[in-house]
């Protein structure tokens, strides 16, 4: 079982600064740091350090060369990755306080140019996954012919978008939202949703699973960890929850070791660089009962 994933590659440059600048303030940044990241990519990483085959699907510009040759020795198949003459790898603009919470300012570049003809290019197939953000074009296409297919499409839905979303529900398996893109979702199209599940995460909070098909719902507490940037936690969690969905694991399972992972990576600096390994997880859970 392999999973796909059409997502935007970003390099990341992130800024350490005591607070984050109000309107109109100037502020020295502490320290700077370049960085793998983007949702796609980040989810794509985490998914492959849990343990999962994956595939990425997506495009950056003709320089850049360590983003891909990073991505393989995390495991994951680049092949799929076109580069663009004329586009921009996309990047993000990220700033971290002390207290680890952030400010991102993202350029989709190259992950919102991909070819028109790359949405029939995946050979997806029974029970393979297909996992998606809103950070490239395509979207729409490529989640029904996966569907077609047979296999599942599990959305993160973010950055949000009603518009998008909306457009994307008829081809959703999985949808994957925070706390705050639930309510807004909620809001939009009510809770009686037309996919088969809903992953809620709500940081410190946990997260939740809910079958909607079935009416089950699985809660997740948080593990109590010292956070010092929070960026790409929300990836972490979806890349490893759908590892764990490609292994067959209980929602409860995968729940739990993503939850794990997350507050893994959420200690340590970074996006796609602080993704946890399997073996990482496995002693975090034994250390934490």
């Amino acid at each position: 079982m392999t999973i796909y994933n059409l997502g935007s590659i970003n390099i990341d440059h992130v800024y350490r600064l005591r607070a984050l600048p109000r309107p109109g303030e100037t502020l020295l940044a502490r320290s700077y740091d370049r960085g793998l990241g983007g949702k796609g990519a980040n989810q794509s990483i985490a998914a492959a350090r849990a343990g999962a085959d994956v595939v990425h699907i997506g495009a950056m510009g003709m320089g850049d060369d360590w983003v891909p040759e990073r991505l393989a020795a995390a495991g994951i198949e680049v092949s799929a990755i076109l580069r663009l003459p004329g586009e921009a790898t996309g990047h993000a603009i990220i700033l971290v306080d002390e207290n680890g919470e952030n400010s991102i300012v993202l350029h989709g570049g190259a992950n919102l140019a991909l070819p028109e003809d790359m949405a029939s290019r995946p050979a997806f197939a029974r029970g393979d996954i297909l996992l998606m953000q809103n950070e490239t074009n395509l979207q729409a296409r490529t989640a029904a012919r996966a569907r077609q297919a047979g296999a599942r499409v599990i959305y993160s839905a973010a950055p949000f978008s009603i518009g998008a979303l909306r457009e994307m529900l008829p081809h959703i398996s999985i949808l994957a939202v925070n706390g705050i893109e639930a309510r807004d979702t909620f809001a939009a199209f009510g809770e009686e949703l037309p996919v088969e599940g809903l992953l809620i995460t709500r940081g410190a909070e946990g997260a939740e699973f809910r079958d909607l098909r079935q009416g089950r719902v699985w809660h997740q507490p948080a593990f109590p960890v010292r956070a010092v940037d929070t960026t790409g936690a929300g990836d972490c969690f979806a890349g490893w929850f759908a590892a764990g969905l490609a292994r067959d694991e209980t929602p409860q399972d995968a729940l739990r070791h993503a939850a794990a992972a997350a507050a893994l990576q959420v200690t340590r600096h970074g996006a796609g660089n602080a993704m946890p390994d399997r073996a990482e997880v496995a002693e975090f859970l034994k250390a934490h009962g």
